[in-house]
């Protein structure tokens, strides 16, 4: 990996925010800092020749999302939707080289060698490059088109004039909160974050795999919110308090990576005959959800470790 990209995966996670920036403010600071890790990861995800390129442009387009929804009471949808829908417009159309990516580093590393079926191992992860370089050509597609090219100039200048302040039309409560001091907005979202997440996880045992999906969003949203708002609040705590985020959010992951595996075999064996490719495709699917019984085993007892963990932004 290059430098340059080393940097931006090093600065993608979290803006400066300051306790005397208003709300408002604080809101500009985090989406700049986003647009500004996806400017710098999209020529990656245009080659295409590193895995992280479409990756953390991904992960950039979701941070913005998601601040756009933590900031929603102060910053109304009927400003931010027309932006929201371009993110996921760009975001979904890079979902399937991330996906693939996925599965080709990850997903046949498990078994690879693994499973006595050496020709068939070979026949499918062929196959699974074939079917990523024509997602990346759709990546290129995308990148090359002017709806693309349209959003990485106009979203920039909105950040600049900071498009959201000096409405003239803006209800009286929601421009209060624009301008009060973000610390106490922060520990208000990251309270409704924690609420939110605690309860999709009330019944932890007994959730399917959809369900389970669910909760893994909930984590996400309220990882993001501890990464923007880490520099208001004591570094030590909010460390340890997403330490046990994480554990649980790794756990949640491969179980996600093997309940979507089926499906994607199906779309990357879509017109195959061949009886050995279909042999090993079925024999990684065994593998895996195998693993994920034993994976999900572990899953109570991260939960617990998050669900009693001291919340550093209520101290």
């Amino acid at each position: 990996m290059s430098e340059t990209n080393m940097n931006a995966t090093a600065k993608s996670k979290g803006a400066a925010l300051k306790d005397k920036q208003t709300t408002g403010e604080a809101f500009g600071l985090i989406l700049n800092h986003n647009f500004g890790a996806l400017r710098e990861w999209a020529p990656v995800a245009y080659r295409g020749d590193e895995i992280e390129g479409v990756h953390q442009a991904r992960v950039s387009l979701r941070r913005m999302r998601s601040a756009l929804g933590l900031f929603r009471k102060a910053i109304p949808r009927s400003i931010t939707d027309p932006w929201g829908v371009e993110m996921s417009w760009i975001a979904s159309t890079m979902g399937a080289a991330r996906d693939l990516d996925v599965f080709i580093s990850e997903g046949l590393k498990v078994t690879a060698g693994k499973i006595p079926l050496e020709s068939g191992e070979k026949k499918l992860t062929a196959l699974a490059i074939e079917r990523r370089e024509e997602a990346y050509r759709q990546v290129r597609a995308m990148m090359d088109s002017d709806r693309y090219k349209k959003f990485m100039r106009a979203f920039p200048r909105w950040l600049d004039d900071a498009g959201w302040q000096d409405l003239n039309d803006l209800p009286e409560d929601i421009r209060r909160r624009m301008n009060r001091g973000i610390r106490l907005y922060a520990a208000s979202v990251l309270n409704k974050r924690m609420s939110m997440t605690l309860g999709y996880g009330e019944r932890i045992d007994e959730m399917d795999h959809v369900e389970l999906h669910a909760l893994r969003i909930e984590c996400k949203k309220l990882r993001y919110a501890l990464e923007f708002f880490l520099p208001l609040f004591a570094e030590k705590g909010m460390a340890s308090f997403t330490l046990h985020l994480k554990g649980l959010q790794d756990i949640l992951g491969v179980m996600n990576d093997v309940s979507v595996m089926p499906g994607l075999l199906e779309k990357i064996l879509a017109g195959s005959t061949d009886l050995e490719t279909l042999q090993y495709a079925g024999a990684i699917i065994g593998w895996r959800s195998r693993q994920y019984e034993e994976v999900r085993g572990q899953l109570n007892a991260r939960w617990e470790e998050f669900a009693s963990s001291a919340m550093p932004w209520m101290k």
